[in-house]
């Protein structure tokens, strides 16, 4: 039984209770002194990149307008984003010319030239492939891994296998041009990843479609001449690519075993659920690298998207671009960066 003294105590708290708020917006933030700060930051970007809420568009890393427009075309026809990204990235994973994804890229040190893939959709459904050989389009592997399997990942051999059970044919992806690079490597065999190499890397997509639904695809052929075996952030769900319909997406490019160490794009949307537009998160996600690596001589960089249509992009080296297509406008634009 509540006594007098205690019901009017209990009283007096309940009138405080309207005047108290408990949004998200009256939560501690991360900053310089908050208590998941790693770094003290730069000013986070003020500004904010923003489409109409949930406008058709389609996002991805680097130089890209060949594999946007594959992917706008899918939205256009009222396609799904999640057909969209797997249509887009289809597009470098084909190009001979493209020497950091799919057929052409650069092989291992021991001249294999091994895939790394993963897609995600709208339902937090994800698929992804890591060390496949021999096979075009390992992002539409990874797919069939989501929708045909119990599992998210499958890897080489047996990867292999799943995929030509599911119709898709071996080819031989090394290039004259690539084996040629490679050969000439062997002089000297030094390994040391370069930043930017040919102002490319990774392609990562993100799209949102009619519905206003978010999917992203991620792929790559991996650090030219890396040890055979050696996997990337780029298959990794919440590493090189994550989307959660309800918040946004993001995916990452560049070195990816830095990218792996800090869960970066799990990170990006994980910051854009706490308030953060997706440029600041871009940006705190890449500073928290800063903090923990030596980063002279090399490069990550972020892109991110949100329900709202906001988007953001950031590196820490200089030279990052990103590809921006809507309303049948499709722009190149070099992201912001920690180094100037």
């Amino acid at each position: 039984m509540v006594n007098r003294r205690r019901f009017l105590t209990l009283s007096s708290l309940a009138g405080l209770l309207p005047s108290l708020s408990f949004s998200h917006s009256n939560l501690p933030t991360v900053g310089a002194k908050g208590i998941h700060a790693l770094i003290e930051p730069a000013p986070l970007d003020p500004v904010r990149n923003e489409l109409p809420p949930s406008a058709p568009m389609v996002f991805s890393t680097w130089k890209q307008p060949k594999a946007n427009a594959a992917a706008q075309a899918v939205l256009d026809r009222g396609g799904s984003a999640l057909d969209a990204v797997e249509a887009g990235v289809r597009i470098p994973e084909a190009d001979p010319d493209d020497m950091s994804v799919g057929y052409g890229g650069r092989p291992d040190r021991d001249g294999h030239v091994t895939l790394d893939a993963c897609i995600m959709d709208e339902k937090g459904n994800a698929g992804s492939v890591t060390f496949l050989e021999d096979i075009m389009h390992p992002i539409s592997v990874a797919r069939a891994v989501m929708e045909k399997t119990p599992h998210v990942m499958l890897s080489g051999e047996g990867a292999l296998n799943f995929a030509l059970s599911q119709g898709f044919k071996k080819e031989n992806l090394l290039t004259k041009k690539a084996e040629k690079e490679w050969r000439e490597w062997l002089k000297t065999a030094k390994y040391k990843p370069i930043a930017n190499i040919e102002r490319h890397d990774t392609i990562g997509m993100l799209a949102i479609d009619n519905q206003g639904n978010i999917s992203g695809a991620c792929t790559t052929s991996g650090l030219a001449y890396k040890m055979r075996g050696r996997v990337g952030d780029s298959p990794i769900i919440g590493a090189g690519l994550f989307v959660d319909n309800e918040i946004g997406g993001a995916c990452a490019t560049g070195l990816g075993e830095l990218v792996m160490r800090t869960c970066g794009s799990f990170l990006v949307v994980e910051l854009m659920r706490q308030g953060r537009t997706p440029q600041q998160a871009c940006e705190e996600a890449a500073l928290r690298i800063v903090k923990k690596q030596e980063f002279k001589d090399i490069q990550v960089g972020f892109l991110a998207v949100n329900k709202q249509g906001e988007y953001g992009a950031f590196s820490i080296q200089p030279g990052f671009s990103y590809t921006l297509s809507q309303n049948k406008q499709t722009q190149v634009t070099d992201a912001k960066s920690y180094l100037k």
